[in-house]
């Protein structure tokens, strides 16, 4: 955002929820930078400096605060074409992308130079790409710090630092102090599971999307009810199980204790998949300039995308629901997970299976594929892309907008449908929109309309429209 001095000072004033994030307020008195909504007593404006980001406050020689927690703040809404590309580069960063490839296969992904990618990042954030890593690392830190009862070993490689005593140094340097004098005065024991707050920018409303998730949620691996979701998820070589829910203090974040050392990538994973971050400010009202949508908005405002936790899964998925029923894709599934699925041996009641990774399914061969039920070809789709993703050749994190669409478009039997479909769920296409779906078009009643007018938040509509269609019984 543009740091326009009156704003910044009248949401301060107002501790407004909607900034959250959004800037950082550095308090030239006390050294310190906050959020805008920090509880403390708000500094006098002489004292009030602002960033655009955490790591620009940090650049600065400011610390975080320990009573509003920069760390638990929301990310950037995408609004314009370069925020969209700083917001994607930045949420990838923010899931550990520089640790596992480096600059320049992030920008690849992205579908910009690693140049223009620094360039717009700095512009957007006042910070470059690797400033805003080490300031990830160390707010994940703080997070771990304060909310688990991991040790200080594991603390550091589950933030991204690749050594305890650069982690060691790195506290001491910016925060004046080594990660074991910055635990939290609470005390912490170790159990199966732990917790951690999540916030969403702005009034957020998690029914619609415990709707969307609850209707296709598979036995076994996913339970969907009507304040939370959970699921059995493998990360890297750990296989646990997360939940996210609404209590008593907000949007919160439960894992299995085995998923800790990832929980920086996790929680930037489920941060997509609840689309926390987005403006429904913005977005609500641009969708109202539809005269068929404007009655959906003032009804019921906030209705946010259902993004994906795992890119791969919803890939197959997709495939396995062309041409047929949500009812009719979720028994294929039943059996694809049935059979190549690894079992989860200690999760709650429910969660027994997670879904089956690319490695099972491109040791399987379409042969054995098929006797799930499905045609031939349907069988080989799902292999080609099991195959593609072993090669390294299928990117779908979130973000990764312009090669993934690129990669799912050169696999046979990937059509338009499916790649936006995609786009939409796991690559976080704020514009992505499968026109050809029919439930889209009985519930919008206008065939062949691209909804062109309301660039670049399609995707919204189209989950406003699935959900007037599942009301009126035209889910497909």
């Amino acid at each position: 955002m543009m740091l326009d001095a009156d704003t910044c000072h009248a949401a301060c004033d107002a501790k407004d929820r909607r900034f959250d994030g959004r800037f950082y307020v550095g308090v030239l008195s006390t050294g310190i930078y906050c959020r805008c909504i920090c509880p403390a007593r708000t500094p006098k404006r002489v004292n009030r400096t602002f960033w655009p980001s955490a790591a620009a406050a940090e650049a600065a020689g400011f610390r975080p605060c320990l009573l509003c927690r920069p760390e638990r703040a929301p990310g950037l809404a995408p609004i314009d074409a370069p925020a969209r590309l700083a917001a994607a580069g930045y949420a990838r960063i923010e899931a550990g992308a520089l640790e596992e490839q480096g600059l320049e296969a992030l920008a690849d992904g992205l579908g910009v130079t690693s140049r223009h990618l620094r360039r717009v990042m700095n512009a957007k954030f006042g910070a470059s790409p690797i400033e805003i890593a080490q300031t990830g690392r160390l707010l994940a830190a703080r997070r771990l710090l304060n909310e688990t009862a991991l040790s200080i070993t594991e603390i550091a490689f589950a933030s991204g630092f690749r050594s305890l005593r650069r982690f060691n140094a790195t506290m001491k340097d910016r925060y004046g102090a080594p990660p074991s004098k910055m635990r939290g005065r609470k005390v912490l024991t170790r159990g199966e599971t732990f917790t951690v707050s999540l916030s969403p920018r702005g009034d957020y409303n998690i029914a619609p999307i415990l709707d969307f998730l609850s209707m296709r949620a598979l036995p076994g691996v996913e339970i969907g009810g009507a304040k939370t979701y959970a699921r059995v998820l493998k990360w890297g070589d750990a296989l646990g199980w997360l939940e996210v829910g609404m209590g008593q203090k907000g949007l919160m974040l439960t894992l299995s204790e085995n998923l800790a050392p990832h929980l920086r990538p996790l929680v930037a994973n489920v941060r997509g998949a609840f689309d926390l971050d987005a403006e429904m400010t913005t977005v609500d009202a641009h969708l109202a300039t539809d005269p068929s949508l404007a009655k959906d908005v003032k009804r019921e405002p906030g209705v946010r995308v259902p993004g994906a936790l795992d890119g791969f899964e919803t890939a197959i998925r997709a495939v396995l629901g062309q041409q047929v029923t949500v009812q009719g894709a979720r028994t294929l599934t039943d059996r694809l997970v049935a059979k190549y699925g690894t079992p989860l041996e200690r999760g709650p009641e429910g969660l027994s299976r997670a879904f089956p990774d690319a490695v099972a399914l491109a040791n399987a061969g379409a042969g054995a594929i098929a006797k799930i039920g499905l045609p031939m070809k349907r069988a080989e789709t799902l292999h080609r892309l099991a195959m593609a993703s072993c090669d390294g050749k299928l990117p779908l994190a979130r973000g990764a907008i312009a090669s993934g669409r690129a990669a799912l478009a050169e696999i046979a039997g990937i059509g338009p449908w499916t790649v936006e479909y995609v786009a939409m769920r796991a690559l976080g296409d704020p514009d992505a929109y499968p026109a050809t779906d029919i439930a889209l078009i009985n519930a919008l009643g206008r065939k062949g309309e691209t909804l062109e007018h309301i660039k670049p938040w399609r995707a919204y509509a189209a989950i406003r429209l699935w959900r007037r269609g599942a009301k009126k019984g035209l889910q497909t």
